[in-house]
């Protein structure tokens, strides 16, 4: 096996409460000064040592269970790329996984830093192996071959050669394009638009079709091809969208084609750009609407055990779009550092995170002042502004952005200055989502140069309002009113632009009291 054996792993051993809480500071790409965000919750911040080995395509995978299949180690690279070989390490709970390029590979270990990965509940560890490939004796890890051949297969398009299935029974022929999803625990909004970012990672989604049965939300999603619908059920099946909760149950349906009428928000043929809107109801004809009938009984009671811990499903959906994602446990703060520090402030830090939940307390760090602690309204927002913000620039600077080991953000103690570095935002009246099932949650999007501007005033003109987003040091590039003139679409010449616009003038007083509403559009002008 090529002296792969003692290559036990890389760096400090640690757990993967810390692996969280430090590495994130010391992975390839980041730039980043290894800091803490302290223990005390306040002033003071402690260095970390980590001797991380430099990236390398294969990656180390310690504290697996010992029940862990080789296609579950397999998934765990999936969303980021091909997996060109694995070793697994039964008597030691370990694996090496070689991806197809060392981009994969730094791309699947940054992301794994900030959402601890879960093989069958269990937290896993995964860093750089000292090897730069795998060289492995075929005899003696024949199982493994045949898995990752199988895999491979689906991954290129075509099928598994004969009797390289055997091994596993996720991997027989995929039966139909179509899939069927169902969407359990479904505490926060679950959109077709972020059905469609995860799915199509594993291949081009061709249409979409959302409706609600027995009280639940399901979804009917066709692929161009069916390995890739195989793809998918074979990594996504039984994972969260969201932090413990909206946990994806995946079946194939005896549908192979969707007949899609509308393009909406319940219904899509992204084929047929042409289509019209229709009323806001899925176009569905009678045929597809029996096969729902036929088509929906027997998925739940296939699927074993409560919910499913973060892992592929998490890196698939966060490769393919940012989507929000989290792991079981996190708290709801966040440390924020790379701040610029002459011009950063609690309520900016509140208006630009606010956007993605309800900040309840900002602490700039005393000691060091381009970090800050922010505590959201819970675990889900906290993962949604991380997944969201992190790597974006804000007055200049590229921030970076991860979970916290706190779980709360102290006070100040009374009659103690802290210079205006601590607030409370707890009972603000500019929380966006206060409200449950609030339109909001529908509407929450990655920063982008467009920006949607809300409770305009009608006496409030085109060029008004040009000059106002100009005046908060940008280029309006261009601008569209809505029929009614009290929303409009706003476009500057950057996506920096665009935050500090927004950052600037979210709930700015426009006069007689409307105070404008600014978020992130998906649209484009």
């Amino acid at each position: 096996m090529d002296g792969i054996v003692s290559d036990v792993g890389v760096g400090v051993k640690r757990g993967s409460d810390e692996l969280l809480s430090s590495s994130l500071y010391n992975s390839p790409n980041s730039g980043m000064s290894s800091i803490s965000d302290g223990t005390s919750n306040g002033s003071d911040s402690k260095k970390f040592k980590v001797e991380d080995a430099p990236p390398s395509r294969v990656l180390h995978i310690r504290k697996l269970p010992n029940e862990a299949t080789e296609t579950e180690v397999i998934a765990l690279g999936l969303p980021f790329g091909k997996v060109t070989n694995i070793l697994t390490l039964k008597g030691k709970n370990q694996a090496f996984l070689e991806m197809g390029t060392e981009e994969a590979a730094i791309t699947m270990l940054n992301y794994y830093v900030a959402v601890t990965p879960h093989v069958r509940n269990a937290p896993v560890i995964i860093q750089y192996s000292t090897h730069k490939e795998l060289k492995t004796d075929s005899a003696g890890n024949q199982r493994a071959q045949a898995v990752l051949q199988a895999v491979s297969a689906v991954q290129g398009g075509g099928m598994p050669t004969s009797g390289s299935s055997a091994s596993e029974g996720a991997l027989t022929p995929a039966p139909s394009p179509v899939l069927r999803i169902i969407i359990d625990n479904m505490f926060y909004p679950v959109t077709l638009d972020v059905l469609q970012q995860i799915f199509s990672k594993f291949g081009t989604v061709m249409k979409i079709i959302t409706f609600t049965k027995n009280n639940q939300f399901q979804a009917l999603l066709q692929y161009s091809d069916p390995v890739n619908a195989q793809q998918a059920k074979l990594a996504l099946d039984g994972q969260n969208i969201y932090n413990a909760c909206c946990t994806l149950r995946i079946d194939f349906s005896k549908l192979v084609n969707l007949n899609v009428k509308y393009n909406n928000d319940k219904s899509r043929d992204y084929t047929r750009p042409e289509l019209p809107s229709g009323d806001g109801q899925p176009g569905v004809d009678p045929s597809v609407a029996a096969a729902f009938s036929k088509d929906s009984s027997s998925l739940l009671g296939k699927i074993p055990g409560a919910l499913s811990p973060l892992s592929a499903a998490a890196a698939a959906a966060a490769a393919a779009g940012r989507v929000a994602l989290g792991h079981s446990g996190s708290s709801g703060v966040l440390l924020v550092s790379n701040l610029n520090e002459e011009m950063v402030t609690p309520p900016s830090l509140f208006t630009l995170f606010g956007v993605y939940g309800d900040v309840q307390r900002v602490k700039i760090l005393y000691n060091k002042k381009d970090s800050a602690l922010i505590q959201m309204a819970d675990a889900n927002q906290a993962q949604l502004a991380m997944s969201h913000l992190n790597g974006q620039k804000m007055y200049s600077k590229i921030i970076r952005v991860t979970l916290s080991k706190h779980q709360t953000v102290q006070l100040p103690r009374d009659g103690l200055d802290d210079q205006g570095l601590t607030k409370d935002f707890t009972n603000s009246p500019l929380h966006r989502f206060k409200k449950p099932g609030s339109k909001n949650f529908q509407n929450i999007f990655p920063p982008s140069g467009t920006l949607h501007l809300s409770n305009i005033p009608e006496d409030i003109t085109e060029d008004d309002l040009r000059v106002l987003f100009s005046n908060s040091g940008g280029t309006v590039k261009a601008f569209k009113f809505f029929q009614d003139h009290k929303m409009a679409l706003l476009q500057m010449a950057s996506v920096e632009e665009a935050i500090q616009g927004l950052i600037d003038l979210h709930n700015y007083n426009m006069g007689n009291n409307h105070h404008l509403r600014v978020s992130f559009s998906k649209s484009t002008i």
